[in-house]
């Protein structure tokens, strides 16, 4: 599993180097809300890439820093100060309040995906990438990697997702 996930992970990093790319604008967009679009995609793709460039840190308990590692809220909140200079709170619950609310068929690059682990209610969270992918930091003894919301055990504990103004 470590070289399938490892394919993914490179698959998927070769993707996202590529600007972000939507069929077409709305035909009634004005100058503010095209520049608004614009400056929402900019931000997705530096979001995605911090957060691409952390993979195979390691979990730690409490960690926010790439030198000793990370937990889900901290990678989370390193990934969007240092890519957008957005300061999120610290925990999955409080970041969960944060931004809009997204429908899981309208999810973008970028957007903050919850789940239920360890048996309490927004307890886990992780960064949305885009076709059914999302970067976290999983738990002790794994590192920061890429995992599909279809997957039985996410599905089954996904909660919802936010996405968060990177103005």
């Amino acid at each position: 599993m470590h070289v399938r996930f490892s394919l993914r992970a490179i698959l998927v990093a070769c993707l996202l180097s590529v600007p972000i790319a939507h069929a077409e604008d709305p035909p009634a967009q004005t100058p503010d809300a095209a520049s608004a679009v614009e400056r929402y995609r900019d931000g997705a793709q530096k979001v995605i890439d911090q957060a691409l460039a952390l993979v195979g840190i390691r979990y730690r308990r409490g960690g926010s820093d790439p030198a000793t590692g990370f937990d889900c809220s901290g990678f989370v909140g390193h990934v969007f100060r240092e890519g957008l200079g957005l300061v999120l709170p610290r925990s999955a619950r409080a970041m969960s309040t944060e931004g809009t609310a997204v429908a899981k068929d309208e999810l973008q690059p970028g957007d903050l995906v919850f789940f239920d682990t360890m048996r309490r209610r927004l307890s886990h969270v992780g960064i949305y990438l885009g076709d059914h992918l999302f970067i976290h930091a999983p738990r002790s003894g794994e590192s920061i990697g890429i995992a599909d919301l279809r997957d039985t055990y996410w599905a089954r504990r996904y909660h919802g997702a936010r996405r968060v103004d990177n103005e």
